[in-house]
């Protein structure tokens, strides 16, 4: 029995560093949500292994008021890099002067590339037609650095979700 409360004893040991939780990282300063308001994030960041393989490359949003004609915003200051039609839908981007570019669809821009703008320019309006969106109009909205491809969310300060013991003083 004594074995067994050593042995016991041990394990948690070697799995209380896995129980402390990290800090979310920090908001990028100068960014913001894409939409007016908070919205509802309806489909999350979910990379794919290797750079060629399916995956989502970005978040989807449905905002209030998200159907389409909701006004779709820079998330941060930058220059219009595209305003135009990629696979039939209106996709704009802007590049940021900390080498992030954002990635918003579908949108009726009313931006032309080259165009500076600032953190809540109104880029355009949603339209409806994203697939898989289960209200009437979501945003995909994307993030990359380089080629890589990275979670929007964390420019708004939101990390992934890692569950805390109970009790944890972190918790909140």
């Amino acid at each position: 029995m004594r074995v067994l409360g050593v042995v016991l004893a041990f394990l948690l040991l070697l799995a209380a560093p896995a129980l402390v939780a990290r800090a979310a990282p920090a908001p990028v300063a100068g960014f913001g949500w894409p939409l007016d308001g908070a919205p509802t994030v309806v489909r999350r960041f979910d990379p794919p292994p290797e750079p060629w393989l399916a995956g989502h490359r970005g978040v989807d949003l449905a905002g209030s008021p998200g159907s389409p004609g909701a006004a779709v915003l820079a998330a941060g200051a930058g220059t219009v890099a595209f305003a135009g039609t990629v696979a039939g839908r209106g996709v704009v981007s802007v590049s940021h002067p900390n080498g992030l570019r954002t990635t918003y669809e579908p949108v009726d821009a009313a931006v032309r590339a080259g165009e500076p703008v600032g953190r809540g320019t109104r880029l355009g309006t949603l339209a409806a037609g994203h697939a898989g969106c289960p209200v009437a109009a979501c945003l995909h909205w994307g993030l990359r650095r380089g080629d890589t491809y990275l979670d929007p969310l964390l420019l708004l300060g939101f990390g992934r979700v890692r569950l805390l013991p109970l009790g944890s003083a972190t918790a909140t």
